[in-house]
């Protein structure tokens, strides 16, 4: 991060800058823009727009977008009085981009509020060497590779742990954006880290997400590393990163039986959560590797090799949430909440 002290010093009094970030029309995989604005400080970020055929969102001959704030936290970077700033993309009609999931979202989080859906996201992800291997991976290795998993999940030390001081200072920078981060672990495959954001509702948690991630890229520029959103990073006998979704209803929190209701109806729409859960998802959703086969669905007590787990202190109180396990680490989290919440909630 930078030297908060000397930006502010630089800063014209009464001004901060706006942050304004958006989801972008890449395909499979969207990616994240930003761009700077300087705003009063009394001011709250107005409408703004951009070149939308720079951005994959429109073509040259009618190119204009438009940024529509939804969301703003402290900027970490700027520190100050400083912002960043979520945003929806609309066209020049004031109709939601196509590329605009957030809205889907809130349309189904308002129409089953009556079950007040709470949902933690597992955010996993993969630091990547300049040779676009994990961190971990010999450096020139023509093929080698390190140690075999077993390690590095948790794993503290040299050649256990690699990123660490990445990890921690993006949970710094969330921590001081002020969103819902409960905590951070090294994962199974070297160079793989997790991160959890929630508990909070269906739209609250993916805005988070999203913001979380692009913290995340801005801290990379600082180290010698990318990273990596895949659901299989490295093939081979490497577990993939994938975006675990924890969510309970009011039913649920209160009824261990509501809990089973919730998984046979994520069952019923299995194939349409595949589709929609991320791009390469077949290659991570084997059935090794901690993970059921897209091909099937399952949900079991305390099974990682479910596509639904239950956990175990669930079954021990009757009653709490179930985790499903198959949305890839670079998946759409408004994609995935609105699914899960209009499937289960369709049901009661």
């Amino acid at each position: 991060m930078q030297d908060n002290q000397t930006q502010n010093e630089n800063q014209t009094p009464n001004t901060r800058l706006a942050e304004y970030i958006w989801i972008d029309g890449t395909t499979p995989t969207p990616q994240l823009r930003s761009k700077s604005k300087v705003i009063s400080t009394n001011e709250d970020p107005p409408i703004w727009g951009f070149d939308g055929s720079s951005t994959k969102q429109a073509e040259g001959a009618n190119s204009d977008c438009i940024l529509q704030p939804v969301l703003f936290t402290p900027d970490p970077f700027r520190g100050y009085d400083n912002i960043l700033v979520l945003c929806e993309v609309y066209t020049t009609d004031e109709e939601p981009h196509i590329s605009n999931t957030r809205k889907e979202c809130r349309e189904i989080a308002e129409k089953h509020a009556e079950h007040d859906t709470w949902f933690g996201i597992e955010q996993e992800y993969t630091f990547l060497n300049k040779e676009n291997n994990p961190l971990g991976w010999p450096m020139n290795s023509n093929g080698q590779e390190p140690n075999p998993q077993g390690d590095y999940y948790c794993g503290a030390g040299n050649g256990k742990a690699f990123g660490r001081q990445i990890a921690e200072q993006h949970l710094a920078a969330c921590l001081m954006a002020g969103l819902r981060i409960s905590g951070i672990n090294a994962e199974v495959c070297p160079g793989q880290w997790e991160y959890q954001i929630g508990p909070s509702d269906p739209v609250s948690v993916a805005d988070q997400i999203w913001i979380s991630r692009y913290i995340m890229e801005r801290i990379t520029e600082g180290h010698d590393v990318t990273v990596s959103w895949s659901g299989k990073p490295v093939k081979g006998d490497w577990n993939g990163a994938g975006c675990h979704t924890n969510f309970s209803t009011n039913q649920m929190r209160e009824s261990y039986a509501a809990c089973i209701d919730a998984a046979e109806a994520l069952s019923e729409k299995h194939e349409l959560h595949i589709q929609n859960y991320g791009h390469g998802i077949e290659e991570r959703l084997t059935g090794e590797h901690e993970t059921c086969s897209y091909k099937e669905f399952k949900y079991g007590l305390s099974d990682r090799t479910a596509s639904v787990r239950i956990p175990w202190q669930v079954k021990k109180i009757n009653k709490g949430y179930i985790e499903d396990r198959r949305p890839n680490a670079n998946c759409d989290p408004y994609v995935v909440t609105k699914l899960i919440t209009d499937t289960v909630c369709s049901k009661y």
